[in-house]
């Protein structure tokens, strides 16, 4: 999983920003539990600021790649810790959808892998933006998805302690949505 530049600076101007957040935090807290590998990276850190405390809080242990390109592929050590992790499935989250987000999904697909964009889980400052580049993403053959897809899918059945364990979670995630 790579969380793309979730940062303090730009987070508050996200269209729908409680939205993203809510979603990223049950994706990074099943990652983790589930022992999915987690790659987080900053947009010019300098500039926007670190990644946002609420997701710092779930994955302290994981050390933020800086970049200055909007694709992550270019940072130094992205390729190289994606590498180490010897996957060919990259699952992307956060922001911006039609920026950074996309252009790190089409330079790892034309790298070979198989990239899904965790849809629920991104956004960018205006709606149209990110609605045009989640459709060019799945024009490109790249597969969108949602959180909670992910997640059962990670999961597979049900009655495990995995599941137990994130079940108040996403009851709880679905109530907010629903009272929305």
């Amino acid at each position: 999983m790579v969380l793309i530049d979730v940062q303090e600076r730009l987070f508050p101007y996200i269209h729908e920003h409680q939205r993203v957040l809510a979603k990223t935090d049950l994706l990074l807290t099943a990652a983790k539990l589930l022992g999915v590998p987690i790659l987080l990276t900053e947009q010019n850190p300098r500039g926007l600021g670190p990644t946002i405390g609420e997701i710092r809080q779930v994955i302290p242990e994981v050390q933020p790649l800086a970049k200055m390109d909007f694709s992550c592929f270019p940072a130094p050590g992205f390729r190289e810790g994606l590498a180490s992790l010897q996957r060919d499935q990259v699952l992307l989250a956060g922001i911006e959808t039609h920026i950074c987000v996309a252009q790190t999904a089409m330079d790892l697909a034309s790298s070979g892998k198989r990239v899904f964009v965790v849809a629920d889980a991104t956004s960018s400052r205006r709606p149209l933006d990110a609605q045009i580049a989640l459709q060019r993403l799945n024009q490109a053959g790249l597969v969108l998805t949602t959180t909670e897809a992910v997640v059962f899918e990670w999961l597979r059945r049900a009655g495990t302690e995995e599941f137990k364990a994130l079940q108040p979670k996403i009851k709880a995630l679905a109530a907010f949505f629903e009272q929305r």
